[in-house]
């Protein structure tokens, strides 16, 4: 596995979504899979998943991978529309940890361009447009950081630390899909999300539950 530079998070380390996504399909198999990052995935760099251990070339843990039961973590839809009108109330345009993520940082032209905003009811929402080429990891990173923001706040950044999710299908390229995210709870240092997305005619892609941790 290798998590090409494209796919960053934070700068130099590969998005938290995106690389649990890779994770997780180089473990085969169908149905939920959960994810913990022990140290944020590098770029660039070949790893290995043995017994669901994933090391780079050095053999220092990067994330461990196992089967779950069920992800029990479905976030009602909104309307294409008011997951627009949410995406312009996005913080991230203001002010943003990680401008450069390739899922929502508003400086990356080429990424997934995910903004979540807050509806009234707390949940965040954001519109998605699948890009031309679709995977399994593409569903795990729309489902990552719009998570994240029900918590991120200014001067609050935070950052994956484990994600469980099923992927039930994949979207076409160019669908205008709706992703929502919903917050549990927060305990210390770390806040308890889950995500959906949604299809243009409403039917579920995934579903996520993550633990997201306070730098």
């Amino acid at each position: 596995m290798r998590i090409e530079s494209r796919y960053n998070g934070p700068t130099g380390s590969g998005n938290g979504g995106w690389s649990a996504g890779v994770f997780a399909a180089a473990a085969g198999g169908t149905g939920p899979v959960e994810v913990t990052l022990r140290r944020p995935p590098p770029l660039e760099t070949e790893l290995r998943l043995v017994d669901g251990e994933v090391r780079d070339p050095a053999g220092e843990l990067v994330a461990e991978v196992r089967r779950v039961d069920a992800v029990d973590a479905v976030v009602p839809p909104v309307d294409l529309e008011t997951a627009v009108a949410a995406a312009t109330r996005y913080p991230g345009l203001v002010e943003h940890p990680f401008p450069g993520c390739y899922v929502c940082g508003p400086q990356r032209a080429d990424g997934l361009r995910i903004f979540p905003g807050r509806l009234p009811d707390g949940r965040t929402a954001a519109p998605f447009r699948a890009p031309e080429q679709v995977s399994e990891a593409t569903v795990w990173a729309a489902l990552d950081c719009p998570g994240g923001w029900t918590v991120l706040a200014p001067g609050r950044p935070y950052l994956l630390g484990r994600i469980a999710a099923v992927v039930a299908a994949l979207p076409a390229p160019g669908d205008e899909c709706v992703v929502t995210g919903a917050l549990l709870g927060v305990d210390g240092r770390k806040a308890t999300v889950h995500t959906s997305l949604y299809r243009p005619d409403g039917a579920l892609l995934g579903a996520a539950r993550a633990t997201w941790i306070a730098r």
